[in-house]
């Protein structure tokens, strides 16, 4: 069976996770050490006992799923041996930890990356008032034609593809409370305005974008051992050469996750198991295509179950 490793993105967080992960496994305590070693802070304390209000910050959320998610990783390799999979995928942050996953980015490194990335968007998200709606209801045209009648010369754009009938929009605060009053108008069964720093995806990212560029430029990607369906073109990439752009142009530029996970399975991908905190991107998948195998590694209880997979 044909099988995929997917990582989660941003809001997957929760105070614990991790944790049980770390007292009962080395692989796992040894990266956490590593990460507080890189970033020069406690993101351990962090992570086990919070406060929430610190971990959901944008720079700390971010390199705190990316550890975690790499220690399910880590496990997971030890449980099943050898460890086969044929492609990678993460959801936005999720991105990163999928290249990890393929011998494209050492973990160190892309937890450099990731702390610059949070610090980034964090930095963005303060400059301008602005938000992100989750469209109930909606495809990427209705989505697309929302955020033209709301935008009103702002900045608004659709964000996350998620799954059918799952769009997110991003933009300035102004517009995106007047896309939400306007999302019954055309069609939108409901609009959520969701609890984050700013319009993640979009153009007011293209701070964050510049800051990270030069970052990217330099990182030591190496060619995946198995192909990265990236968020921007939600294809297939096997070259290094290609990796820097796609992860400069994710910070402006929609995630699409929905067609990552079509275009996975059409390429034979029957398996996806899913590593990190939550079970977020199971549920996607489960809405966007069927006859497919789920698994998701977030706490110890869940290693046991892998322990017979080949």
């Amino acid at each position: 069976m044909r099988r995929a490793l997917v990582f989660p993105g941003q809001g997957a967080q929760y105070v614990g996770m991790g944790v049980e992960l770390a007292e009962r496994h080395a692989v796992a305590r040894d990266l956490l050490a590593q990460a507080d070693e890189v970033l020069g802070f406690s993101l351990s304390q962090i992570i086990a006992t919070g406060p929430e209000a610190e971990l959901t910050r944008t720079d700390i959320s971010q390199p705190a799923i990316l550890v975690v998610s790499a220690m399910a990783l880590a496990v997971l390799r030890t449980v099943v041996k050898p460890l086969v999979f044929d492609a990678v995928a993460g959801l936005s942050l999720g991105e990163y930890t999928a290249l990890v996953a393929a011998g494209a980015l050492p973990f160190r490194e892309a937890l450099t990356l990731v702390r610059l990335r949070g610090q980034a968007m964090q930095a963005a998200a303060e400059a301008v008032p602005s938000g992100m709606v989750a469209l109930i209801g909606a495809d990427e045209a209705s989505a697309g034609k929302l955020c033209a009648a709301a935008a009103n010369g702002e900045v608004l754009q659709v964000a996350n593809l998620n799954s059918p009938g799952q769009v997110v929009i991003s933009g300035t605060k102004a517009a995106c409370e007047r896309a939400a009053a306007l999302a019954k108008d055309h069609g939108i069964r409901k609009a959520i305005a969701l609890p984050v720093a700013g319009a993640f995806h979009s153009a007011l990212m293209a701070p964050a974008a510049e800051r990270l560029r030069a970052a990217l430029a330099k990182a030591p990607f190496k060619d995946p051992s198995v192909p990265v369906y990236t968020n921007v073109h939600a294809g297939p990439v096997t070259k290094a050469s290609e990796i820097p752009a796609l992860l400069e142009a994710q910070l402006t530029k929609p995630v699409r996750w929905a067609d990552s996970v079509v275009a996975m399975k059409a390429a034979g991908i029957q398996s996806f198991w899913e590593l990190g905190p939550g079970k977020t991107l199971c549920g996607m998948i489960t809405r966007t295509v069927t006859e497919v195998e789920l698994r998701n590694l977030d706490a110890d209880k869940d290693v046991q179950g892998f322990a017979t997979a080949g």
